[in-house]
């Protein structure tokens, strides 16, 4: 039980691996949309389980050599710090690498400690850190030229690229996930290796020791980050650095697979050592720097100007930061729980430390020190489970207040938009009530001018009517003639129109006006009686129509219309209705 308890902030560091470098698996994938996330979560989970069983042993003894934390409350505390960096990285979307923080950490715990550090194996680590972003963006780059080569030659159909595509995702997921699993369980579990129970469990197909059983609870706490915090990160690096097609995602998979493959195969590096060549160090490398490495190669090749430094330069940040605040967090954690909870975090020299389920002995060459760490181990766990049910509650009303927020918002939009709908409809009926009296008012005048004109007819008729008996009842030639020459005069009158004709321009000018604008504009010469015969013959109107307008001859009007020509700079043959109309 004190056992779990203690392993319990390495479960939390799993965990918070899971959430953040399942990105480093299917982030691309996901990103792209060619695999779900469901899917995805599935697939890394299992293979991240078998590759931290079988594979994980090499990364976590070089990892071991760097700082060896010889007692369990000094694990439980460098697990618990290098967790709590990752997971507050991760919760601001930043794609960090678990295997800085665990260093960062180790290296805090021996400085606390006075313990020595392995400046060897932290060189190791530390090339590691730029060695494989440059591998992955070296793969990635290669993958990507020969992975178009290849389809350009093979001219697939769309839909079967499609599916080809995402089936290959899925296998190099699967490969990815198992190289994550062999490379990274050392970060979760490598500190607890020195006490892990001596039992061999027999399967009949496989044996699982000791050590494999803590790395098989950091697969299962692995597997718990990916499906509960993984998606967000996913999305980070998918999108975040450069956008991916389906081939590059596929690249990009396979590119962090290998490299992290390289770097946790012991038989590899067996091979290289007897080929005569330096074997590849067996190093708990960062998913995340190869993936970043990998995208970034990818982006080299496409053009550089598609990556986005913005995104870039954050997750650098994040690098430099994590080992940082890794390694402060812990010295200062190991003070508190030294002197608060009397708990020894190192051991001296020649010393073991051995535990009973509810106590350690600390076994040196001169005595036995026995401490009993029930009521310590009870208080850490309860510390860590009611933090964690703050942190729970505090982020389900964060949530809350979000959704909240989030449909207020949407309320007030709703309504917002339900008012300049009223508005709209609003104007749309004044406007239509405007046109409507506008329509009325012209209407009524109309009917009123027909009635005037039909009064003025009458009063016209009657006028002549009356002149006409005069002129038959007068009794002299004289009167007669006079008679008759004053009928004419009126009938003269009558026919000039003046009237009609004055309104009939205003009206045509109301309709002509922009043309007559262009007119004045293209031709500034131009004189009001030209004007008004360039407006009738856009009309138009015949020879006659236009001289009884205009109240002159055909032949004047014929006169007009070859100055209108000269003034309009037209040449023979030239129609000039045509011109005017096209004017």
């Amino acid at each position: 039980m004190l056992l779990l308890v203690f392993l319990s902030s390495g479960l939390f560091l799993g965990w918070s691996l899971g959430a953040n470098d399942a990105a480093n698996i299917f982030g691309s994938a996901v990103g792209s949309k060619m695999v779900r996330f469901r899917r995805a979560a599935w697939i890394a989970s299992i293979f991240v389980i078998l590759g931290a069983v079988f594979q994980g042993r090499g990364a976590a003894e070089t990892l071991s050599d760097l700082g060896a934390v010889n007692a369990l409350a000094g694990g439980f505390t460098v697990s618990l710090c290098a967790a709590a960096t990752v997971f507050w990285m991760t919760r601001y979307a930043l794609p960090v690498s678990t295997s800085q923080a665990i260093v960062g950490a180790i290296i805090g715990w021996s400085l606390f400690a006075g313990q020595p550090t392995n400046y060897t194996v932290l060189s190791k680590i530390v090339s590691t850190w730029i060695s494989s972003p440059v591998l992955g963006a070296l793969f990635s780059a290669l993958l990507f030229l020969g992975l178009r080569n290849l389809l350009k030659r093979l001219k697939m159909h769309v839909i079967r690229l499609d599916v080809t595509i995402r089936i290959a995702l899925l296998v190099a997921g699967a490969f990815g996930a198992y190289s994550l699993g062999a490379n990274n369980i050392a970060n979760v579990m490598g500190v607890f290796i020195p006490v892990a129970p001596d039992v061999i469990l027999d399967f009949g197909i496989f044996t699982l020791d000791g050590v494999q059983l803590l790395f098989l609870l950091g697969g299962i706490a692995i597997s718990a980050g990916i499906f509960t915090y993984g998606e967000k990160v996913m999305h980070t690096v998918g999108n975040g650095i450069l956008s991916l097609s389906s081939e590059a995602a596929l690249v990009v998979v396979l590119s962090q697979a290998l490299v992290l493959f390289i770097f946790s195969s012991a038989g590899l590096s067996q091979f290289f050592s007897s080929l005569g060549l330096p074997a590849i160090p067996l190093v708990p490398v960062s998913s995340t720097q190869v993936v970043v490495g990998s995208v970034v190669g990818i982006g080299l090749v496409k053009g550089a100007r598609e990556i986005r430094g913005r995104a870039l330069a954050g997750i650098a940040l994040g690098w430099v930061l994590t080992p940082l605040v890794s390694g402060i967090l812990t010295y200062l954690a190991l003070f508190f729980v030294q002197n608060v909870f009397h708990l020894q975090v190192s051991l001296p020299k020649n010393a073991t430390e051995v535990t009973d389920g509810n106590s350690v002995a600390v076994i040196t060459e001169n005595a036995v020190t026995t401490i009993n760490l029930v009521l310590p181990g009870i208080l850490i766990l309860a510390s860590v489970i009611i933090i964690i049910l703050v942190f729970v509650v505090f982020r389900q009303q964060k949530l809350r207040l979000k959704a909240e927020n989030e449909l207020l918002q949407q309320q007030s939009q709703f309504y917002q938009a339900q008012k300049a709908l009223s508005q709209m409809e609003v104007s749309a009926m004044q406007s239509e009530n405007q046109m409507l009296n506008q329509k009325l008012e012209n209407r009524l005048k109309e009917y009123t001018n027909v009635a005037l004109s039909i009064s003025s007819q009458k009063e016209f008729l009657a006028r002549l009517l009356a002149m006409a008996e005069e002129i038959k009842t007068a009794g002299d030639e004289h009167t007669r003639t006079s008679g008759i020459e004053e009928l004419s005069r009126t009938l003269k009158q009558k026919m000039s129109f003046t009237k009609e004709t004055q309104e009939l321009y205003t009206k045509i000018d109301k309709t002509e006006q922009d043309f007559r604008l262009k007119l004045s504009a293209a031709y500034p010469g131009i004189t009001e009686q030209e004007k008004k015969l360039a407006v009738l013959l856009r009309l138009n109107l015949s020879t006659k129509e236009i001289s009884s307008i205009m109240g002159i001859s055909a032949k004047s009007v014929e006169i007009a219309r070859y100055r209108l020509r000269r003034r309009l700079n037209l040449k023979q043959g030239d129609n000039l209705i045509t011109f005017i109309q096209n004017l």
